[in-house]
């Protein structure tokens, strides 16, 4: 982590560590909205980090988002950063628009949805499935086929749903002609793209509610007495702690590895469809060690550990699980054929198209 990094990630912690403990309470109670975190995030300049200043984001690359959404990930935080920043805001930027300021979300158009000319604009009508935290978006970009539709919060009306987490997401009925200055071209970006960068912001926040997660259970253990001495002590407790601290060092790496992939033109198919399959994996191992760790008290409405696991078992299966993942995995070996295998794993970063 260079020297930038590091002072983002301490700004954010910082605003996270003041403000967010009472937003994550109120997202599993009913799907709440941390409107203080959002503000304190604007006023640091990271709600649009890795969009171009050109286009009115804060500049930065898709490192400096994924470290700052490992941190959201820790701290529960009840904000759509992936969303505004990874998908909205690159879709926007990725037309030449300017980035609206305010939080924002983004979804891919479905068969649901029916668009056509009419007068200086476009109707759009239909519905839109399961759009993450879009009753709190000013914002909704919209990809559909070559074009980005952004639509405002009066363009739609939400059907409230939530994921395991309490978290929003929600149905969209849409009935609106969108004017032609909200319409952009979009020939270089497409669903797979999209849902590749999905992906990796559940593997980043996956990755930082596992560390939250670890940091609980460690703590637990060094308090929690049994037979008159700290459970930690126990070899066999030591043995779920170690293993959570490896399985959080595993996803990080790779989650890492995958916005690398991003910044320098490396194969983003690749590294993100690894990066979402040990991510996932890992947080099985660690949300199942921490609450045995915990006993019966770790799965208690006011209790931390339960914020935490919630959500890594509700972003493991966004954006694709392990079983979709592998598979594109799969794909990609296959066609390297018997002699691909070995510089597909090993050779120099190479875009996947």
């Amino acid at each position: 982590m260079n020297e930038m990094t590091a002072t983002l990630v301490a700004t954010v912690r910082e605003a996270c560590s003041e403000l967010s403990d009472a937003g994550a309470v109120a997202a599993c109670a009913d799907g709440g909205w941390n409107a203080g975190l959002w503000t304190a995030l604007e006023q640091i300049g990271v709600t649009a980090v890795g969009v171009p200043e050109e286009y009115g984001g804060s500049g930065g690359d898709v490192a400096h988002a994924v470290a700052v959404l490992e941190v959201l990930g820790e701290f529960a935080a009840s904000v759509p950063l992936a969303e505004a920043a990874l998908l909205a805001g690159w879709l926007i930027a990725g037309c030449g628009g300017a980035v609206p300021s305010g939080p924002m979300t983004a979804a891919v158009a479905g068969p649901g949805l029916r668009t056509r000319p009419v007068g200086g604009g476009l109707s759009v009508q239909g519905r839109i499935a399961r759009v993450p935290w879009a009753r709190h978006a000013h914002q909704i970009a919209l990809l559909d086929g070559a074009r980005v539709i952004v639509l405002e919060r009066a363009d739609v009306r939400p059907a409230h749903g939530t994921n395991l987490a309490g978290e929003p997401r929600d149905d969209l009925d849409v009935d609106a002609v969108v004017p032609a200055s909200r319409v952009h071209a979009a020939s270089a970006v497409t669903a797979d793209a999209f849902h590749a960068r999905a992906a990796l912001g559940r593997a980043a926040l996956m990755t930082g509610a596992a560390r939250r997660a670890l940091a609980l259970a460690v703590a637990y253990a060094g308090e929690r007495e049994q037979f008159g001495r700290p459970i930690a002590r126990f070899q066999a407790v030591q043995q779920h702690l170690a293993a959570m601290a490896g399985e959080v060092l595993l996803a990080k790496t790779a989650v890492e590895a995958a916005a690398l992939a991003y910044d320098t033109g490396g194969d983003t198919e690749l590294a993100v469809a690894a990066a979402k399959v040990v991510a996932g994996e890992a947080v099985g191992v660690v949300a199942s060690l921490a609450h045995q760790v915990h006993g019966a008290i770790g799965f208690t409405e006011e209790h931390a550990l339960r914020h935490s696991t919630t959500r890594m078992w509700a972003w493991r299966d966004e954006s694709g699980n392990e079983d979709a993942w592998s598979a594109a995995l799969g794909r990609r070996v296959a066609a390297a054929g018997a002699g691909g295998l070995w510089p597909l794993l090993t050779g120099p970063a190479r875009s996947g198209g």
